[in-house]
């Protein structure tokens, strides 16, 4: 479903994504480990046409996309739920979620349908649609912001780092939602610093570092791999 071919990109002289090659599978979960500055969000805006590669080749859906803006993308059916989650704090949850189907042409009984499943998926949203974001809370803000990008009803969703600066009861509700995600048919890479949560639920990983995939595969056998352990399980 997504295959990148010897990526790099370069921000202001300095290669943030140095040679990177990796495939995705259509259904696949898979998580993106990696520190902070590792490069984790660079490969993610390069995949979603915010950021354009200077070497290499990007597929999705057997397609060439590597020249492609954001715009397109989405309209492709790939969507990027960024790290900070950039909601609209001035505007009602309703509003913000009603802005990520903003490229849909499939009519509004189809898009109150997706609106739907979100609500089902996160409840507080539908509760609290007519209050304006900027007074949620951090994991609250966070909901939303994936509830926005479900709603351009992806085939692939990247989620960038969702688990950070939240508290440890509501890490574990974003990742249980993610499976849902996953397990109602969504293909979703996960780009997180936590290597537990993401090992835990997803079924292969990559290791990032200095904008290099320095390891690969299973879930399972990266938990127990000694140098992830150490490096990003405190082990």
């Amino acid at each position: 479903m997504l295959k990148l071919s010897n990526i790099s990109t370069v921000i202001g002289g300095f290669k943030v994504i140095d040679g990177v090659s990796l495939e995705i599978e259509k259904g696949d979960f898979v998580a993106l480990l990696g520190g902070n500055g590792a490069g984790k969000s660079s490969l993610f805006r390069t995949i979603a046409g915010v950021l354009t590669p200077t070497q290499g080749s990007i597929e999705f859906k057997g397609k060439s996309t590597h020249r492609l803006p954001a715009s397109k993308m989405v309209g492709l059916g790939l969507c990027l739920c960024p790290e900070g989650r950039h909601i609209f704090p001035h505007l009602p949850v309703y509003k913000n979620l009603m802005l990520g189907a903003y490229t849909r042409r499939d009519g509004a009984k189809e898009i109150q349908q997706t609106l739907e499943s979100v609500y089902a998926l996160f409840p507080i949203l539908k509760d609290r649609r007519k209050q304006m974001a900027g007074t949620f809370s951090g994991g609250e803000q966070q909901m939303l912001a994936i509830g926005r990008a479900l709603m351009s009803k992806p085939e692939m969703l990247l989620l960038d780092e969702p688990s950070i600066g939240l508290a440890p009861m509501v890490v574990q509700l974003i990742a249980d939602n993610i499976k849902t995600i996953n397990t109602m048919g969504a293909t979703v890479f996960l780009s997180e610093q936590n290597a537990n949560m993401a090992l835990m639920i997803t079924n292969r990983g990559y290791v990032l570092e200095n904008g290099k995939i320095v390891l690969e595969g299973f879930s399972r056998d990266l938990l127990k791999d000694e140098k992830v352990k150490k490096a990003y399980l405190g082990m």
